[in-house]
């Protein structure tokens, strides 16, 4: 994502007006200005939630970045959110990336469900409308049936229909989970930093109310598809608890977002195929 350099306003309200924005590759388009990172938001809500959370959140052996509040005390200024500078970038250490999804979701276990997290996805979509229906196909008795009644269009192009065609057959190797929802980040792989040997860094949260071991899915099931992870991370992390059904449940979830996501690339798709094959055998 790239995106305008703050806007002069934003940046005064922020109390950064004296200081040169300096764009960064691994902020989801923010800009650094000295020792706080400026990055445009998508969403108001989620944003000001994560700020909020992060603002007190503690997690052993990992560096948050803390949110920087404007001189008026909000978390978000005209679509941007300010952040405490952590230096790192992200890197394929994918089983150090589900570590810390074990000991972050350990923090946020005691946390409450945000209102947003309940509202179905509206018309006119926004990505994050994308992503919530995705997490609700992979859940859902029917998968995509609350799309479909809705009227909402589904994929199109031959690698979406494979795709939706993937989540029907996975969907009939579901079984009954019995492992408590809680307050999750579902995309670690973006926001988790590391520098050399230094204490790997979190610069977000992005909610979801699912079950830890799902989130750890998630992780693999990225690592796998697209990250070079190695065959191996299915086997490291099996005594997770209901660790098959979660990598499953997973799995859907980001073939749906593939099939609903309209900037989804043809080239994305085969890694998500290989890795349906290898999440069948361990079922």
């Amino acid at each position: 994502m790239t995106s305008v350099e703050p806007p002069e306003h934003v940046r005064a309200t922020f109390g950064l007006r004296e200081v040169a924005p300096v764009s960064l590759n691994d902020w989801d388009g923010g800009w650094r200005l000295g020792d706080v990172v400026l990055s445009p938001v998508a969403d108001h809500a989620r944003a000001a939630w994560s700020a909020k959370v992060r603002e007190h959140l503690a997690v052993d052996g990992l560096r948050i970045a803390h949110p920087v509040r404007a001189t008026d005390g909000r978390y978000v200024v005209s679509g941007w959110r300010a952040d405490t500078f952590v230096d790192g970038a992200p890197e394929p250490r994918h089983d150090e990336v589900v570590s810390v999804s074990l000991r972050l979701h350990k923090a946020t276990a005691e946390l409450e469900r945000p209102r947003f997290l309940v509202q179905p996805p509206v018309a006119p979509w926004v990505d994050v409308d994308v992503f919530v229906a995705a997490d609700r196909a992979a859940w859902e008795t029917v998968p995509l049936r609350s799309l479909r009644a809705g009227g909402v269009p589904l994929a199109t192009t031959p690698d979406g229909q494979r795709s939706l065609e993937l989540i029907g057959q996975l969907s009939t190797l579901r079984k009954p989970v019995r492992s408590p929802d809680q307050l999750v980040h579902g995309d670690l792989f973006g926001t988790v930093l590391f520098s050399g040997a230094h204490t790997p860094a979190l610069t977000d949260i992005t909610p979801y109310w699912r079950p830890a071991t799902w989130a750890a899915g998630v992780v693999v099931v990225d690592a796998l598809a697209w990250g070079g992870g190695d065959d191996g991370l299915l086997e490291r992390w099996s005594t997770l608890p209901e660790w098959p059904q979660m990598l499953l449940r997973a799995l859907m979830f980001r073939l749906a977002v593939h099939a609903l996501h309209p900037r989804s690339t043809p080239e994305a798709f085969p890694g998500l195929a290989r890795t349906a094959d290898m999440v069948r055998l361990v079922l």
